[in-house]
C-alpha cells in the first residue's frame, strides 16, 4: 500500500511537469517507480531551486 508521502509526491511532480524538460521528468519519474522516491524528491526540489534562481 502506498504511504501518504508517495502519493503527495507523485501529486507534486505531476503539478510540476510544465516546467521540466522531458528527460528530467522521467529521470525523477524512473527514481520514483524504482522506490527511490526520498531521492526522487530530493531531485525535483533541486530543479525547481534552480530555475528560481
Amino acid at each position: 500500500m502506498k504511504s501518504t508521502t508517495d502519493v503527495t509526491f507523485w501529486r507534486e511532480l505531476k503539478a510540476s511537469r510544465p516546467m521540466l524538460t522531458k528527460q528530467q521528468y522521467r529521470t525523477i519519474k524512473g527514481q520514483a517507480v524504482k522506490g527511490n522516491v526520498h531521492e526522487a524528491r530530493r531531485g525535483l526540489q533541486r530543479i525547481q531551486r534552480r530555475q528560481h534562481r
